[in-house]
């Protein structure tokens, strides 16, 4: 994988682009795949954005979000588009495995594969150009790198600032996870100083859920929690039923994982969902815990030290049980409480 630097004197010459990301694309993924297309339409490229999933209705108001192809979907545009790429970005995944049913599609097209992300364990050998820095907050902090390094600060218009912001923001947890430097923070300055109007931005994505959604909550909380003291650790598992009794839709359940987080004493959160097909977990820690090797070694999964991800096909009592498995093998680590 060649220095993504490469790539800045060809950016003035029109391509096909094709830009897309992981499932189930976050705030961070959809940011900083529309911050990107917003940039780089600046200089004539004709470019599909392609989301290898559908997402969660409060990431719609972004700027030309409603142009983003569903490769589910059954129309054949998305598999055209990455058909005739001449360059296909790939921000905030870092292995093709996380497009789900467009893998085999990206590694098949004839385009350059460009990586743009922040996660451990980069697939590097599947990339023309890239970077991977784990130090950064967010991949939308990186499109932002990637502009002004590409000495094109002056692009930077309203959409790439909200696109932007709105990634960085919900990746740091609002600015408070340990992934927020001193570079976020001039980051944000300097967007607001180009007039970023950041409250109806937390409104969108914040303050627009369904009333199921926050009764599911209560449910949830009230009825799937359980403690695990001697760890310091909680897990939320959730049946495939209380999905469907709630009426649950893509991205209801983003943030669930960090409320036992907040509760004194615990260091390890988890929220392993039956989706059906697969069982989906999400974990969040504090201080010295590294989430991602436990997701990597026991869940399928990885991501970052503090938060990560994984998915079994085994049932959701199997996976509960190999959780609890995980935590007497990490019982030494987890019960010293050290932050």
């Amino acid at each position: 994988m060649l220095p993504i630097e490469n790539i800045f004197p060809l950016l003035s010459q029109p391509r096909k682009v094709v830009i897309t990301t992981h499932q189930k694309p976050d705030a961070d993924a959809m940011g900083s795949s529309l911050a990107l297309y917003h940039f780089l339409k600046q200089f004539g490229h004709e470019i599909t954005v392609i989301s290898p999933t559908n997402w969660a209705n409060f990431l719609s108001w972004m700027p030309a979000a409603k142009q983003v192809l569903d490769y589910e979907s059954p129309n054949e545009k998305a598999r055209d588009a990455i058909k005739a790429a001449d360059w296909i970005f790939c921000l905030d995944f870092n292995t093709l495995s996380r497009t789900k049913n467009m893998a085999d599609k990206l590694l098949e097209a004839p385009g350059e594969r460009i990586l743009i992300d922040h996660h451990r364990e980069p697939q590097t050998a599947v990339f023309a150009y890239g970077i991977s820095d784990t130090g950064k907050s967010s991949t939308a902090e990186m499109v932002y790198d990637f502009i002004i390094g590409a000495g094109h600060a002056d692009k930077i218009n309203n959409e790439i600032a909200e696109c932007i912001y709105a990634g960085v923001m919900t990746d740091t947890g609002s600015f408070r996870f340990p992934s927020t430097t001193s570079s976020v923070h001039r980051m944000v300055a300097d967007l607001k100083d180009r007039g970023l109007q950041q409250s109806i931005i937390h409104e969108n994505l914040f303050d627009n859920h369904s009333e199921e959604r926050f009764r599911f909550f209560g449910h949830i909380l009230l009825n799937r929690l359980e403690m695990f003291y001697e760890f310091n650790a909680a897990l939320i598992a959730i049946p495939q039923a209380d999905l469907i009794k709630f009426n649950i839709r893509t991205g209801d359940t983003e943030g669930l994982v960090n409320f036992p987080l907040s509760i004194q004493g615990i260091k390890l959160a988890a929220v392993v969902i039956d989706r059906g097909e697969e069982r989906k977990s999400s974990f969040r820690s504090k201080g010295n815990f590294d989430v991602n090797s436990f997701a990597r070694k026991y869940f399928n999964g990885g991501g970052h030290f503090n938060a990560a991800g994984g998915q079994n096909k085994e049932t959701l009592p199997e996976v509960v049980d190999m959780f609890k498995k995980a935590l007497q093998e990490n019982r030494d680590q987890l019960s010293s409480y050290n932050f």
